[in-house]
């Protein structure tokens, strides 16, 4: 069996990297079933990051493979939220398989504050244990510790423990947050070594194989892919900061891992992983339902370096489409019943340089006064603390905390001045404070009619959270231009262009429907879990379950 998975491996990895033709036509669909007639064997949950619903849409009608498989023959939420303000890739992965919020998993950020942390470094990342010998944000050791909810992968394995549940991805915090505290295999790209887990887990076999094929891909050069008839028009140079972007084609040298990485490449490596893994460990073929989490970051990755309006990201989601289409013609193969969900952790917004080449003048970058530093230094002036350390904060937008050496009347001077200069200033939308989240009740109602406040309160975790929360206007991109580096474009913010991704559900068989209307992400869960039978106590979820059934039948039916 692993020979055999190996050779599909290395058949994967050494296919042509450049563009190929429009995929065949696909076979007429067979007679419509309900999806909910039985539970699937598996379960394959994929999330694509920094894959917004504008960018979804954007590419839609080029769409030949796996992702018009999910659009024309599968339930379409194209108005999905991840409705929470804060729109970062942890607390986005934290909710797509628990059903929960950031304001229940815990996971309010990619990194927060913990002004009482026992080491000198008191910023903690989202998926560390900080209580390891060593751990810091920047070199820790991975964990699913900070994640306050069971995944449906525990909850499936709590009900059965035959239940197998593996998660894959570029990222670890991907791959940890999907796949859940008691995850059987958790596996992410940990750099030029291929894919590693926690510490002290050893590769299986599967593993080493898979990680012997990662190294005579990222061996090879690529030339670089062909550039996609609807991406012509992408084609032109945009200068950001020191950078010029807009063209590129993903070339790279033999042994370019950082290339590897920010291009398509590495999803098809991680669908590659995730193929192997399902036929090496039979996930599908048992009695019970199985789950695999797949976490493509490619995306995300190329998003932030190039921006999600030139070449690089038109090729990259044509290249996505392909790859999806290729994985699920492999889990057709193998004749597994499956059933998809995709959706994305979060959304994203093109540098401000190419919107201002492209009729939207009214795009800035943050003022370098909004930075961390700065911030700080103009605080404790204006507090009558000059060069003291009066707050803490990890970017010019998110949470803010005060530092816990100030007095009681140093604090409230220190609030006074923060909120008073922030509210004032033309780039800031609005400040909340600790107190004013906490206050506002849990929101209800469609995501999309949402006040900032109740996105707010969807984000807020009291032991976790700042004193105050920093939410920046509309086209400010959160980068000064100072500090355009490796990357000229983010994401994170409260506003649409962010906290929208698509939702797609797909089962072999089921009747393609479309809903326009708005969905969240922590709907996800209780729509899987009713397929499978699987009860879930309403109170310990924020989602509802979405029928997925056209027409009168309701795959919801007994939840």
């Amino acid at each position: 069996m692993l020979k055999h998975v190996a050779a599909a491996l290395l058949l994967a990895t050494a296919m042509p990297v450049v563009a190929q033709g429009p995929a065949p036509a696909a076979a007429p669909a067979p007679a419509a079933r309900s999806i909910a007639a039985t539970p699937p064997k598996l379960i394959v949950a994929i999330s694509v990051d920094q894959f917004s619903a504008d960018l979804f849409s954007e590419y839609r009608q080029y769409y030949t493979g796996g992702l018009k498989r999910l659009t024309s023959e599968g339930a379409v939420f194209p108005r999905g939220y991840q409705s929470h303000a804060a729109t970062e890739t942890c607390p986005g992965h934290s909710t797509i398989l628990t059903g929960s919020r950031p304001s229940r998993t815990g996971i309010i950020a990619n990194n927060w504050f913990d002004l009482d942390a026992k080491r000198e470094d008191k910023n903690l990342y989202c998926a560390e244990d900080e209580s390891q010998p060593g751990s810091s944000s920047d070199k820790y050791e991975a964990s699913p510790l900070h994640l306050k909810v069971p995944t449906l992968g525990g909850r499936m394995k709590a009900a059965n423990p035959a239940t197998r549940v593996v998660s894959v991805a570029g990222k670890d915090r991907a791959a940890i947050m999907m796949g859940g505290a008691t995850a059987d295999q958790v596996w992410w790209l940990g750099g030029p070594q291929g894919y590693v887990s926690y510490k002290g887990v050893a590769p299986t076999p599967l593993v080493t194989q898979v990680n012997q094929a990662f190294a005579q891909r990222l061996a090879q050069p690529n030339p670089g892919f062909e550039l996609p008839a609807q991406c012509v028009s992408k084609d032109f140079p945009v200068q950001a900061g020191n950078r010029t972007v807009g063209t590129g084609r993903f070339a790279r040298e033999a042994g370019d891992y950082k290339g590897f990485r920010i291009s398509p490449e590495q999803d098809a490596m991680t669908l590659a992983f995730a193929a192997a893994a399902i036929e090496s460990m039979q996930l599908g073929k048992q009695a019970q339902t199985d789950i695999i989490s797949i976490g493509l970051s490619a995306t995300d990755y190329v998003g932030h370096t190039f921006g999600t309006e030139g070449t690089e990201s038109c090729i990259q989601v044509d290249r996505l489409d392909t790859e999806l289409g290729a994985f699920f013609d492999k889990l057709d193969k193998d004749g597994i019943d499956y059933v998809v969900v995709l959706t994305a952790d979060h959304g994203g917004h093109d540098l401000p340089e190419r919107h201002r080449m492209n009729a939207m003048p009214m795009e800035q970058r943050v003022d370098m006064a909004l930075t961390p530093k700065a911030l700080n230094a103009t605080i404790a002036e204006k507090a009558g603390l000059p060069g003291k350390k009066v707050i803490w904060s990890d970017g010019p937008s998110g949470d803010v905390y005060y530092d816990k050496g100030l007095t009681a009347a140093q604090r409230a001077r220190v609030e006074t001045e923060a909120l008073k200069y922030l509210r004032a200033h033309p780039q800031v939308q609005t400040v909340f404070t600790k107190a004013e989240i906490a206050a506002t009740p849990s929101p209800s109602g469609p995501p999309e009619s949402w006040s900032l406040i109740q996105e707010a309160r969807a984000s807020f975790y009291p032991s976790r959270s700042g004193d105050l929360l920093l939410l920046l206007k509309p086209r400010v991109m959160s980068i000064p231009e100072q500090a355009v580096m490796g990357s000229v474009a983010t994401h994170g913010s409260p506003w649409d262009t962010d906290r929208r991704v698509p939702i797609l559900f797909w089962r072999k068989g089921m009747q393609h429907f479309e809903q326009p209307l708005g969905v969240e992400t922590v709907d996800i869960l209780p729509s899987l879990a009713a397929l499978i039978k699987l009860p879930v106590p309403k109170d310990q979820i924020d989602g509802r379950c979405l029928d997925l059934v056209a027409g009168k039948d309701d795959s919801c039916a007994g939840q």
